[in-house]
């Protein structure tokens, strides 16, 4: 299918497991897709893989913890591509530790990508989809915002203020026909998931054994899920958020 034949979609994160992941897949489906990364490297190299497989692509170095880097960026695009379709707000950071454990560096940071970086996207962008008529706003927040997992506060409640700024924002320009859902993946393997495993003395095989479906998720699964939302097949689904975690509950 090609859901998303002449649209341009931009990707944050797009990088990382997730969110390469969801780059490949909207560019399969025929969007044109603005890969924006920190790590200028790792989104030119998934840029390559798009181009390779006959996708269409580009790559935009951005801070996105930075509001004027965050409206840069958004205008780049627009004078670049002239319109933006989808804007999938998926990068994100995990600092772990309880509050005792925690810097201040640790706490805002988490603020800085998870939620901050959200707000000064969706301002520069949503006056571009009024514009144009509607659009479609995909956020990765996370089962443990919905359900706190221990030691982990920074990200848990990075991630439920995630949600509720999805839930907001839909209710707001939902009548612009601005879409906004999130996903909410509970454990998947990304190369971020795999050192933290490590770093615990586990192995992924013990994750798996946690998970009722037998094994935890992986970023292609995330990828068919934000695409279905950003797609005109959701088209009355707004504020929604979208668990997908092979039924495990957070321990």
């Amino acid at each position: 299918m090609k859901r998303f034949s002449g649209r341009v979609a931009v990707v944050t994160g797009g990088g990382g497991g997730i969110g390469s992941a969801i780059c490949q897949r909207l560019a399969e489906e025929g969007a044109h897709v603005v890969v924006t990364d920190m790590n200028a490297v790792a989104a030119q190299e998934v840029v390559n893989k798009i181009v390779t497989n006959g996708g269409a692509a580009y790559a935009i170095e951005a801070d996105i913890s930075d509001s004027r880097s965050c409206t840069d960026l958004i205008t780049q695009v627009m004078n670049k591509s002239r319109r933006i379709d989808i804007l999938a707000n998926n990068a994100g950071i995990n600092r772990r530790g309880n509050l005792l454990a925690l810097t201040e560096d640790d706490w805002h940071t988490s603020f800085a990508v998870n939620l901050n970086s959200m707000f000064y996207l969706c301002r520069a962008v949503i006056p571009h989809m009024i514009k144009a008529g509607g659009g479609a706003i995909v956020n990765t927040a996370s089962q443990w915002g919905l359900y706190p997992a221990p030691n982990h506060i920074a990200y848990n409640v990075t991630k439920a203020a995630v949600a509720s700024f999805t839930q907001n924002l839909a209710r707001d320009y939902a009548p612009y026909k601005i879409r906004v859902n999130a996903v909410c993946p509970g454990e998947i393997r990304t190369p971020m998931l795999e050192a933290g495993v490590m770093r615990a003395g586990k192995t992924v095989a013990d994750l798996d054994r946690l998970v009722p479906f037998g094994r935890i998720g992986n970023p292609g699964e995330v990828a068919a899920l934000v695409a279905f939302l950003a797609s005109d097949e959701a088209q009355f689904m707004c504020g929604s958020l979208v668990e997908i975690t092979g039924a495990q509950a957070v321990a």
